[in-house]
């Protein structure tokens, strides 16, 4: 059975930083591409950050360019959301999530496996 789990969220002042972890289960992914995803109340789930299985390529929403960074470790079949200068409007549930494809993609529909969530919220 594969398990994504995604651990470090929790409340920090705006300003502030997270780190969130996801760790996967049952299946490699260090041949897939992963990604981190966000839905806050009332709103669509929308892309955060997508890594390539080899670390190299990377994207980002426009809205979290330059203060959020995705990284992955493939030994521990881990990836990574380093927030930093976090803001009120990063307020949601994030998610992680792994394709099971090679190629690069930021389309939450073509992941065909999600983590249970975790909360992050920002005060002002």
């Amino acid at each position: 059975q594969v398990q994504l789990v995604e651990s470090g969220g929790g409340l920090v002042q705006a300003g502030g930083s997270l780190r969130l972890s996801c760790a996967a289960s049952g299946r490699s992914f260090s041949t897939n591409t992963m990604g981190w995803f966000r839905q806050a109340p009332g709103k669509e789930r929308e892309v955060v950050a997508v890594i390539r299985w080899g670390g190299s390529t990377k994207d980002y929403a426009d809205s979290v360019k330059g203060r959020f960074t995705i990284s992955r470790d493939n030994a521990k079949n881990t990836v990574y959301l380093q927030m930093n200068s976090l803001k009120p409007e990063d307020t949601a549930v994030y998610y992680c999530a792994g394709t099971t494809l090679v190629r690069f993609t930021t389309t939450p529909g073509e992941y065909a496996y999600w983590g249970q969530g975790t909360q992050v919220t920002v005060s002002s």
